[in-house]
């Protein structure tokens, strides 16, 4: 049987989940410290993770490889029939980027209900109806303060067919329940990173290349099919709980990726001398003809039609590395001549806190003026305006007017790829993943196996800062598709989070989490028009309306959730500062500046 994912949530301050897991661990008789726990009188294995109150990057990353989320309400305060009464204001924000992530299966348990019996019924009751509006129609509620109640809920829970995100779906992950590294040489300043744990969703090959959490992509030298140390029938072995130590180091199959089907860890294409700045295509494979295929440089990947050249497959540029953040190197190019409100914010450490204050203040100020005022600038008096917007064109119509979008390309163009035909590519994609999943391939290991993946080339101190948070934070390695590890120009359709109200500028650092990944960039926001071949660079993302960020960033496959996370000065923890979804990924979307002259 699969293995259970359970996510315990407290709403608020006041729910005690160390009580309440020691409940649950009572009811299934469990004394293991094993992290899964099998249990025979339910016939399920569930793994149960305690969500720490305040840590939004704990939580999410344990809503992304949750099965079942048990959202838990204290009756204590039950006094004040009020919303904020059950949900805190970090129960409300992180409620509110869950279902940005996509709810898996989701109950609510109420501790702390009162003693006298028709209290208790009026209290939950209250309780349900103040609540229900937050969850989807069938999430249930369950009373979870005596063993009888949690016995109820326990064989409900194991007859509900759970379900989760489409997303997670389409790629195999696993959730790290154990990490070590092994140093490749003395003295090295890269490892081998050792993550042991149940696989789930798909099967997973040895030849894909995975994402690790906090850290990158990176190839497989090894996969090891494991003994199950927490089986259903362990009771047939003598200890009815405890797993056999001995087990976990038994391997019951190794496999070793094949050269010649290894993904390789392409990431920049090499530009090519003949190709100027266009980018990369990426066609499909079916478009190719045997001898084509055999002369490719990376499956089926061509420069346009116009170029004579291939990308070599000898690329070994990479994504640095850095506070545990994939952080791209690449960046839009900026004029060289900016309008006053897009001057670019000095780094806060060398600061003092007036100047800090005094930048916040322009920023606002040219926050609420570019709301207000939109695309207008102030003709210069010191600087004939043919001189200082040379770099502007006029257009006739901004909706219908031509622009080629090869024209003025920045020079990273030239390091990115860009697809042919993106859906036809995608379909194809998904139906290899697919093959992989119902072919029974030799080079895979099945889902809801427990493995240990040898992940090769992780720089030592990313992966000595992995072992250290296994036990706070989920480590998760997701399998990537074919070409997910190439940069390319990604679109997301973004939207101000509602408790943010600190101005977001274009080209500001800012984290985004898509999906299982996770990295470092400077977006530049525009338009969301679909009318049109062209789209207005936004300087600021305004609240209430979408708008769409463009990255550049490692191909994703659309659908993905996207949450965008700032880091705050006076915060040791980052805010959520926009949510959204991957849109498309197009290197030809055309972004213009647009001013209006006044004065």
């Amino acid at each position: 049987m699969d293995e259970i994912l359970q996510v315990l949530f407290g709403l608020s301050t006041s729910v005690n989940l160390n009580s309440l897991a020691k409940d649950l661990f009572t009811l299934l008789s469990v004394e293991s410290v094993f992290p899964a726990l099998a249990s025979p009188e339910y016939k399920l294995r569930t793994t149960v993770l305690k969500a720490p109150h305040g840590d939004l990057l704990s939580c999410m990353e344990m809503a992304k490889v949750a099965d079942l989320i048990a959202f838990v309400a204290s009756a204590s305060s039950s006094c004040e029939e009020s919303r904020s009464s059950y949900i805190d204001l970090f129960g409300s924000q992180c409620l509110s980027v869950l279902r940005v992530l996509g709810l898996p299966s989701t109950v609510v348990l109420i501790r702390d209900l009162p003693n006298d019996l028709k209290r208790r019924q009026d209290v939950k009751k209250t309780c349900t109806s103040i609540l229900s509006p937050e969850f989807p129609e069938d999430c249930k509620f369950f009373p979870a303060d005596t063993k009888d109640e949690l016995h109820k809920f326990m064989w409900l829970f194991k007859e509900q067919r759970l379900t989760v995100p489409h997303w997670r779906h389409q790629r195999p992950y696993l959730m790290a329940q154990k990490v070590d590294l092994v140093a490749d040489t003395p003295n090295s300043e890269k490892c081998t990173l050792l993550l042991t744990g149940y696989l789930r969703a798909r099967n997973l090959s040895v030849n894909q290349l995975v994402h690790v959490s906090g850290a990158g992509d990176f190839q497989l030298c090894k996969i090891e099919l494991l003994k199950d140390p927490c089986p259903l029938n362990a009771s047939k072995e003598g200890d009815l709980m405890v797993s056999d130590e001995t087990n976990d180091v038994q391997v019951v199959r190794s496999l070793a990726p094949d050269p010649m089907k290894q993904e390789s860890l392409l990431v920049e294409n090499v530009p090519d001398p003949l190709a100027g700045e266009q980018a990369a295509w990426i066609v499909d494979d079916s478009d190719l003809d045997d001898s084509e295929r055999d002369d490719e440089a990376d499956d089926g990947m061509v420069l346009d039609e116009n170029d004579s050249g291939f990308p070599g497959p000898e690329c070994n540029d990479k994504v640095d590395l850095d506070d545990d953040q994939a952080s791209l190197q690449l960046n839009f190019r900026e004029s060289d001549e900016e309008t006053d409100v897009d001057s670019v914010m000095m780094e806060g450490e060398s600061m003092t806190k007036e100047q800090i204050k005094e930048e916040i203040r322009k920023i606002k100020e040219a926050h609420a003026e570019d709301e207000e005022f939109p695309d207008e600038v102030d003709t210069p008096l010191d600087v004939p305006a043919r001189r200082r917007f040379a770099k502007y064109r006029g257009l006739k119509s901004f909706r219908t007017s031509s622009w080629d979008p090869k024209e003025s390309l920045p020079p990273e163009y030239a390091k990115i790829y860009a697809f042919d035909n993106f859906t036809r590519t995608q379909k194809h994609v998904l139906a290899k993943a697919l093959n992989v999943e119902q072919g029974g391939v030799e080079d895979c290991i099945p889902a809801s196996s427990y493995a240990r993946l040898h992940i090769k080339e992780v720089p030592t101190g990313v992966a000595s800062k992995l072992c250290n948070l296994v036990n706070t934070m989920p480590i998760i390695a997701c399998g990537l598709l074919q070409h997910e590890s190439k940069i390319s120009v990604l679109h997301f359709s973004v939207k101000k989070h509602d408790t943010y109200t600190a101005p977001i500028k274009a080209k500001e650092e800012l984290v985004f989490h898509v999906g299982f990944r996770q990295f470092v960039c400077r977006p530049i926001f525009s338009s969301d028009n679909i009318n049109s071949d062209k789209h207005k660079m936004e300087r600021f993302l305004h609240a209430g309306r979408f708008s769409i960020a463009s990255i550049y960033a490692p191909i994703s496959f659309p659908p993905l959730p996207l949450i965008v996370l700032k880091s705050e000065v006076a915060s040791a923890s980052p805010s959520v500062a926009a949510v959204g979804s991957l849109r498309s990924i197009d290197p030809d979307r055309i972004t213009l500046k647009k001013i209006i002259l006044t004065g």
